[in-house]
């Protein structure tokens, strides 16, 4: 998800599920940072410029140069064992890119003008080199994940080729997400 700042996309994520994610990361690369809280494997990232990093000399991902309006479930991640194969598939997913913190490396594709396809319902596709970060319990995890578009066999067609997942679901509409997260209070959406 994407927000203004890190503590707007904390306070948002809070607010839909009850739960505010704190573990915080920093992307020097692109000039951003972000709160992030485990989903069970998955997990959750609200991701925004970072006020004291240095601005890029490209696009950020996730179009946040471009971003507008409150805190939003806007973008979302897939993983992929073949990055090149992946980006074969779907050439608009971007320029493949390295990116390093800590012990932590992953290769990411990353669109030229930071949007990513089918008005951001596309995932970023990442492949992890290292093995992926594991976060602390926080005693949620990932339900369902339902992506709207106006040209949902388009997209299904696309994404289909990546991922067979049973919680995705793809339907007709205006372009949105919206994440249905089992918490220890409950099921809760965020959009």
């Amino acid at each position: 998800m994407t927000a203004a700042s890190a503590d707007e996309g904390a306070d948002h994520i809070s607010n839909a599920i009850g739960i505010r994610p704190e573990i915080v990361g920093r992307h020097a690369a692109m000039g951003t940072w972000n709160r992030l809280m485990g989903l069970g494997g998955p997990y959750l990232e609200a991701i925004t410029i970072d006020p004291d990093g240095t601005a890029p000399n490209r696009p950020r991902w996730y179009a946040l140069d471009d971003r507008t309006g409150p805190a939003a479930l806007t973008n979302w991640a897939l993983r992929v064992p073949d990055l090149e194969a992946a980006v074969a598939h779907v050439p608009d997913a971007g320029t493949i890119l390295d990116f390093a913190r800590d012990d932590l490396h992953w290769r990411m594709a990353v669109p030229d003008d930071g949007h990513l396809p089918f008005h951001g319902c596309f995932p970023a596709l990442i492949q992890w080199l290292t093995p992926p970060p594991v976060f602390p319990d926080s005693g949620c995890h990932l339900e369902h994940l339902v992506i709207a578009h106006p040209e949902p066999g388009t997209l299904a067609h696309a994404l289909h080729a990546l991922t067979d997942d049973p919680a995705i679901e793809i339907v007709a509409g205006t372009p949105g997400l919206r994440a249905r997260i089992a918490t220890p209070t409950g099921l809760h959406d965020l959009t």
